[in-house]
């Protein structure tokens, strides 16, 4: 018979998941983090010292994911590694960036905790007083790109004959209206429309006329002899940007094969940008995680080039 364990997590470890952090959603951008390791030292350190601890710095960043069990392995683009001499202290920098999707932070200080220990291995027999590793900490990070709106504004406006008609559930447009939310913009308007083109264009130049910051149309951007957002929206913008579906196609492409197959257009249409989304949840949400931190961004360009009311002073 099999003996119970006398570990305290021993009875509720079967119940547990051990979850890496899921980073499918994000898209790969530039990322890069700092940590920094403090030593202090009673004499001076030899060269072929910071030299074996920049190698173990650089095994750490490489390694760090096999010894965090929750850590993404990360394919790293530049790690550098720079010792000061500061008194009778040795400040240790680490810094890593790779194009990716989850942050850099924990492989940075992974590898600033393995050269400081190297160095205290390596020196601390060799010294009368003590090697102290005082603090190992990340460096303050520069600004991210924001994800979330201040004071936004959003219309969606759902494109389907099924939708319309009531015999099916409308799921992108509600999502999406969520994710908006979500990102901090108040709904002015959601609506479900059929694919007529000229009701479309109609709905689509009444709410233009309210100002909201961002008009997002889903469906009808497919290859369907009903898909007509696109050829109803086009006329409208005074703009068109073309990267913003270029962004999204690209993304969705990565994750399936049909993602080219979509003709999806976005611009700059009066005071607001308008986006047409594909109109299968799964599309309208991959195309929304693509393109959200590049459309405030587009938000905000809109809202200082806009014409004021009573103009500017």
């Amino acid at each position: 018979m099999a003996r119970a364990s006398s570990y305290p997590g021993a009875a509720c470890s079967t119940r547990r998941r051990s979850i890496i952090t899921d980073a499918t959603s994000q898209p790969t951008t530039l990322q890069a983090a700092t940590a920094v390791a403090r030593l202090h030292l009673t004499t001076s350190v030899e060269p072929n010292v910071l030299e074996m601890a920049r190698a173990a710095a650089l095994l750490a960043v490489k390694q760090a994911s096999s010894l965090l069990p929750q850590l993404q392995p990360i394919a790293t683009s530049h790690t550098e590694i720079r010792f000061t001499l500061e008194g009778e202290d040795l400040l240790l920098e680490v810094e890593v960036r790779a194009v990716t999707a989850t942050g850099l932070g924990t492989h940075a200080l992974a590898a600033a905790a393995v050269a400081a220990v190297c160095v205290y291995d390596l020196v601390s027999p060799q010294r009368d007083g003590p090697v102290v590793i005082e603090r190992i900490e990340l460096a303050p990070a520069a600004a991210r790109l924001r994800a979330v709106v201040e004071n936004g504004t959003a219309v969606v406006i759902v494109l389907s004959d099924s939708v319309a008609a009531g015999t099916k559930p409308d799921t992108a447009g509600k999502s999406i209206v969520a994710r908006l939310e979500a990102a901090g913009f108040a709904t002015l308007g959601y609506e479900v429309l059929s694919d007529d083109s000229a009701e479309m264009a109609g709905r689509v130049q009444h709410w233009m006329a309210q100002k909201p910051d961002v008009i997002m149309t889903v469906g009808g951007t497919g290859l369907g002899s009903r898909d007509h957002t696109v050829e109803a929206i086009r006329p409208l913008l005074t703009t068109e940007v073309p990267g913003v579906m270029e962004a999204a196609r690209a993304y969705g492409q990565a994750r399936t094969p049909y993602a080219m197959l979509s003709r999806g257009i976005a611009g700059v249409a009066g005071n607001s940008v308008v986006v047409t989304m594909p109109g299968s949840r799964r599309g309208a949400e991959e195309t929304f995680d693509a393109i959200i931190v590049g459309l405030i961004h587009l938000i905000d360009v809109a809202r200082v080039t806009r014409a004021h009311d009573g103009g500017y002073e």
